[in-house]
Formats: structure tokens, sequence, C-alpha cells
């Protein structure tokens, strides 16, 4: 089996690579060697390797720069799932497409259902929601993994940014009503390599269907709570820190303005999928450890 993986440098990506490795050949193209953002050379890399399984970790995630770089953003968001769907549906094999909390409106405090109302409080969550659109209306087995605040030990995202300014800061300042379950890479890849052997290989009698699936961990925190478990967990294990949980202040959303609005509840609920392929998802503390003592082994 021929699976392409699109972003595979990407935090997800990278994973994704490692983690669906004994699926078959991985096919998974450098920006140097596959423009995404030109779809005449997406359709003729499709054209000339021919993929039976498409995993598309590609996404415009500058959710500020979405704000006034609506072009890209809607290319890499929108019309590329769009052409990975078309060719599915044509060569009648699976798209797994990862989307995003950021399609919700993030109001309330409930847990987001998938057949909830969507309503995107800025660009990249309407782009991303228009991607989302576009492959189910193209008809083609495909797979939507709708997560949140994902994060990894390779790369940049909130994580690495506290890691960094906890070694150089004696004391900080985070959101802390911004709510929602911090999901590493790491189990993004996981997940998607469980499903496709069980849709390969026939080994789940569970009902995996195409359609919208919440994947991340249980549990909740806000950003605030995240920066403080992430600087317990570090000073536990020995990484070099100058900060300690009890100086990080929390504080309100609207006292952090950012050019594009954050929703306050990123929330999901992942029984959807628990129960389509007959699993517990972890923890989202669980998950931080293992990550935490990855990045600090591979120093």
């Amino acid at each position: 089996m021929k699976v392409l993986i699109t972003g595979g440098n990407g935090q997800v990506g990278f994973e994704l690579r490692r983690q669906l490795a004994t699926l078959g050949e991985i096919l998974a193209p450098s920006r140097a060697s596959l423009d995404l953002s030109d779809a005449d050379a997406v359709s003729a890399y499709l054209a000339q390797h021919q993929p039976d399984v498409v995993v598309n970790a590609a996404a415009y995630t500058a959710v500020d720069n979405a704000e006034t770089d609506q072009a890209l953003a809607t290319r890499l968001n929108a019309e590329l799932p769009a052409q990975l769907a078309a060719y599915c549906q044509k060569r009648n094999c699976w798209l797994v497409h990862y989307s995003s909390d950021y399609v919700y409106s993030g109001e309330g405090s409930a847990l987001w259902r998938e057949d909830d109302a969507t309503g995107p409080c800025n660009v990249y969550g309407a782009t991303k929601l228009a991607g989302d659109k576009a492959i189910a209306a193209s008809g083609c087995q495909h797979l939507i993994f709708r997560t949140s605040w994902v994060y990894s030990a390779f790369g940049k995202s909130f994580l690495s940014t506290m890691l960094r300014l906890g070694a150089e800061r004696s004391a900080l300042s985070i959101v802390s009503d911004q709510v929602g379950a911090p999901t590493p890479a790491r189990l993004i890849a996981l997940v998607t390599q469980q499903v496709l052997t069980a849709l390969q290989f026939k080994t789940s009698s569970h009902d995996i269907g195409s359609g919208v699936y919440h994947l991340a961990p249980k549990g909740e925190v806000s950003w605030h709570g995240f920066a403080c478990e992430i600087f317990q967990l570090a000073g536990n294990i020995g990484l070099p820190l100058t900060i300690t949980s009890e100086s990080v202040s929390a504080i309100p959303t609207r006292d952090y303005p950012t050019p594009a609005a954050r929703p306050l509840n990123s929330r999901l609920a992942v029984d959807k999928l628990e129960k389509a392929l007959g699993i517990e998802m972890p923890s989202w503390q669980s998950q931080l450890a293992l990550t935490v003592e990855e990045i600090a082994s591979s120093r």
C-alpha cells in the first residue's frame, strides 16, 4: 500500500511518518519537492505516484497571520483538502484529514460534539471548516479528525515556547479563560495508525465509517493550567528552568489581545471515536508527561 502524507515535516506529519511505516510505502514529499500551494503541482504528483491512501497533515496554522493572508490560508486549508478529496473519490481510496476545534464558535462550557452547529470566530477556523465541508461534499471515503491544541516533543508549539521562556524568565502571565485539551502529535498519529490498520486488515469489529471524529485526550485545562503543569513536570525531571508554577500569573483573554479572536471553549467530546475504535482515550496529563520525558531523554 502506498500512503501519501502531506505536511510530513510538521509536528503531526513527523509522527505519522514514524507510526505509519508498517502500513506500506510512505510518500512524504518536502516543500522543495512538492509545493502544496500549487494546485497543478499537486495534481501532477498525484497522477505520477497514485497513492492508495492520502493522509493530509498539511495546513496553514498561523492563526493570526490568516486574518490578512487569506488567500494562502484558503488554498491550504480549504482548496487542498478539496483537491485531495476529489482524487480519493475518483480512486475509491481513503482520505484522512485533520481539522480543528476552531470550526466551532468557542462559546459556552459544554463539550462540543461532532454534530453540533459550527461557527468559526476567525479566518483560520472558517478556512478549516470550508475544508471539512469540501471533503464531505466530495463523496470520498474520509475520516476528518478534529483536534485541539496540538504540540509535540519536536518543532514549535506552546510546549516548546513555555520550556524556552521558562528557562529565560522568572515570571509569566498566561491566559486562563480559554479551555481545551492539549493533544500530542504522537497520539494523533497513533490513532490514525490504528484506524488505517483496522481498515486495511479488517481487524476491528467496530463501525469505522466516513465522517467527523474528535481526536483529543480526556480532561480539560486552561492555557495557564497547561503551562503550570509543563513547568511542574519539567522541574521534576530536571529540565533547565528559572521559573516555577507558582510564578505563572493567570490573566483573561482581554488582557492578551491578538489579531484573530480565540475560542474560549475548545472542549471536545471523544466518545464517538472511542466507540468506533473500541478504545479509551488517555488523559491530557499522562500524555504531557510522556512528551516531557521524551524531550528530556533527547537532550
